[in-house]
């Protein structure tokens, strides 16, 4: 299967489901996103369009190939790209993913999530950019803290710790997303507020 991602002859046949070695990175937790980015760049180049018509008189059929390589390209990145989706592909892979739709039964965890998600609605919702700037580095910080937790667990096998540091990434994966879109949110009506004050 590998070989046919070299050859720029033919697409990426759509059942390749190892998402590492499509981007030509270890099977483990931690990557580095430059590698993926660039990555991406040599795959959408070499399965662009262009490049897949060039080697067939079928227009039709290759235009069609290449959205399905570009999907796929896509779906590969993204779910590489994210610590949450990462994860539960690497459970995925070793069959252990079955548990992770569970609820968390860590309540401190859970407490601490709610008072955070509060945190951040309150903030976002008075347009306190303070607040929110205040608030991200704390869910960074516990973001990579379940992102070692589950790396550790991973490496040692230890399914049910990477599980729960799965289902917790999962929640601060979407809290992190909130708190970056409600920064740049509460930022762009704090500018448009002064660029009013021109009118």
């Amino acid at each position: 299967m590998a070989e046919s991602i070299s050859d720029t002859s033919s697409p990426i046949d759509t059942s390749f489901d190892n998402f590492f070695a499509l981007f030509e990175q270890p099977v483990q937790f931690d990557l580095v996103q430059s590698s993926l980015d660039q990555r991406l760049r040599v795959l959408q180049k070499r399965y662009h369009p262009d490049n897949i018509a060039s080697h067939t008189d079928d227009k039709v059929n290759a235009k069609r190939q290449s959205e399905q390589t570009s999907a796929l390209i896509n779906q590969a990145y993204q779910t590489l790209s994210s610590a949450d989706s990462r994860a539960v592909y690497l459970l995925d892979m070793v069959d252990q993913a079955q548990t992770l739709e569970h609820s968390i039964a860590d309540l401190g965890f859970l407490d601490d999530a709610m008072d955070l998600r509060i945190a951040l609605d309150e903030a976002i919702s008075a347009q306190d950019l303070t607040r929110l700037k205040s608030l991200h580095p704390q869910i960074s910080k516990r973001l990579h803290t379940q992102s070692a937790r589950f790396s550790n667990a991973y490496d040692e096998q230890d399914w049910q710790v990477a599980v729960d540091a799965t289902q917790k990434l999962k929640f601060l994966v979407k809290l992190e997303a909130d708190v970056i879109a409600g920064l740049d949110e509460v930022a762009n009506d704090t500018h448009d507020d002064d660029d009013d004050l021109y009118v």
